[in-house]
């Protein structure tokens, strides 16, 4: 992994954390080589490497999925090569052309096993994909206006036009990851800048269509006003639980998805008008192969299997469904905060992000203005995440999800605190000190808690 890390930096690659497009770049972000704003085509690259580690904690038993209660650490790496192209120069129709090309190795601590909140979001879930580079997206994406009015837009690897008409619909086909596009949140959505943690960075009970590194194929419709905008989705879902193989069969399989947001935050009638705020409202509906986690109990309690094997008592075209809310708000003119809320019905198996039915966020970040120390920041949040009762009962009785399994479980919340420092060390370099606190580790009260300390390094070209 090292030596293909190695290349990659060599040849001006980038790197994007597997479950999560970079958010838009602030003075934090700038690239060790200035990009052309005009240019027709678009490369550019980053590089992110997070360290972490754990003592050892309390722990009574575990079990084959287990957060590993001995002290361990661990590297991961992920690197990506941003390209992008222009084919004509008409802004109110622009079409843009998008590949990425990424790497992603090294490991997560217990193997990203153990935690429904992962600590490091760039952690592949299933190690054994190796480090081999693969195509993380390849789509088009096409503007079209609805008037000659333009605004300022920021150029980024998914949309590379810098004016963009006021009122237009953006369609997108292609390979992407959802969360490219959905749930975005300026204080709380990206591991190479922000959090870490899978439910700080993302909503943990949208269990959104991804294979197993965080990538579907999928067709995006979404349109967008100086007020409001609204984005529908519809995309293929992995074809076992957590499964690098997407399901093609889309009548039988698929996620839909939708969202509205509101150019206007929840605090923002308190707040002077130059706080800028956004509000969002999501829903999913999956159709997978998936199983119940009621039936695979009540198999195990009439002896028809040897322990609740969910896998076992899968339907076809099963249907989960859910909700977030997810809203930011500048407080003043450089603290910023957000919040997020999700639940999903939990009746039917957790099936491609994580293990979470129910999840309550918060957080804010800050930068070091204060402390003459301007291209710093530091943020603290903290997330509760919680799984229903069906989904408890499966798990204490010794069944295994793709993520939990302590072979017993003493219910509790999972909570999770994290915080951050990141110091600017030079322009495109960065190096951020971090920590996480978690109580209940995989909802287990018996367990824990846990004090994940990390370092990150981060660069981008």
């Amino acid at each position: 992994m090292r030596k293909t890390a190695f290349l990659i930096l060599l040849a001006g690659a980038s790197v994007c954390a597997p479950l999560r497009a970079q958010s838009k770049p602030d003075d934090m972000s700038r690239t060790l080589f200035p990009h052309s704003t005009v240019s027709q085509l678009y490369a550019a690259g980053q590089a992110n490497i997070i360290f972490q580690a754990h003592p050892p904690f309390h722990s009574p038993y575990d079990g084959p999925n287990s957060m590993q209660a001995r002290g361990e650490y661990k590297t991961s790496l992920v690197g990506t090569l941003f390209l992008g192209a222009q084919p004509h120069r008409k802004t109110r129709y622009n079409t843009d052309l998008i590949l990425d090309i990424e790497s992603a190795g090294g490991r997560g601590i217990s193997q990203a096993l153990g935690l429904a909140g992962f600590t490091n979001l760039d952690v592949v879930r299933n190690p054994s994909l190796g480090s081999k580079p693969y195509i993380a997206r390849v789509q088009v994406h096409q503007t079209i206006g609805f008037t000659s009015e333009m605004v300022e837009a920021e150029r980024t690897p998914f949309s590379l036009a810098t004016q963009v008409p006021a009122r237009r619909l953006e369609l997108r086909l292609g390979k992407m990851s959802l969360p490219d596009v959905f749930d975005q949140n300026a204080v709380g959505s990206d591991s190479h800048f922000q959090f870490t943690n899978w439910t700080v960075d993302n909503n943990g009970a949208w269990d959104y269509a991804a294979d197993t590194r965080g990538y579907t194929y999928a067709f995006v419709a979404e349109y967008q006003s100086p007020a409001w905008g609204a984005r529908y989705a519809t995309a293929l879902m992995p074809t076992a639980a957590n499964g690098i193989d997407l399901d093609w069969a889309l009548r039988r399989s698929n996620g839909q998805n939708a969202e509205v947001e509101w150019h206007r935050g929840l605090m923002s009638q308190w707040l002077p008008k130059e706080r800028k705020g956004m509000v969002r409202v999501l829903s999913f509906v999956n159709h997978a192969d998936m199983g119940l986690y009621r039936e695979a109990v009540q198999a195990y309690l009439a002896r028809k299997d040897a322990t609740p094997d969910i896998d076992a008592h899968h339907h076809q075209s099963s249907v989960k469904y859910g909700f977030g809310i997810n809203t930011e708000q500048e407080i003043t003119a450089d603290l910023r905060a957000f919040a997020r809320w999700g639940w999903n019905e939990g009746q039917h198996q957790s099936w491609a992000y994580t293990e979470v039915d129910s999840t309550v966020a918060a957080g804010a970040d800050l930068p070091g203005a204060r402390w003459s120390r301007p291209r710093d920041k530091v943020g603290v949040a903290f997330v509760t995440n919680g799984i229903k009762q069906d989904h408890q009962n499966y798990l204490k009785h010794g069944g295994l999800g793709f993520l939990l399994g302590d072979g017993n479980l003493t219910y509790g919340r999972e909570n999770i605190l994290e915080t951050y420092y990141q110091a600017a060390l030079a322009r495109g370099l960065s190096m951020t000190l971090g920590v996480q606190y978690i109580a209940h580790p995989g909802y287990n009260r018996d367990r824990g808690p846990v004090l994940v300390p990390s370092v990150r390094a981060h660069v981008e070209f």
